[in-house]
């Protein structure tokens, strides 16, 4: 377990990820990580589990029935 403080950046509240947990993370400067709640608190991650198989999948249904949408949205 990596102990880390809770510190003022600007006008809002951040963490300082150690550069150890960055190497594990395999994440630098400028990349996106997500905070994903479950039932044991919070889980940081590079990616969150499954969105862009979600995300392709929604593409799909939404490429196929994009008429009947564009109906509904009427």
């Amino acid at each position: 377990m990596l102990k880390v403080k809770v510190t003022a950046i600007g006008n809002a509240m951040g963490i300082v990820l150690p550069t150890e947990a960055l190497d594990k993370l395999k994440v630098g400067n400028g990349d996106t990580l997500y905070l994903i709640e479950d039932a044991e608190g919070f889980t940081l991650a590079p990616s969150q589990q499954d969105f862009e198989s979600q995300m392709e999948a929604a593409d799909k249904v939404l490429k196929k029935y994009r008429n009947a949408f564009h109906e509904l949205a009427k």
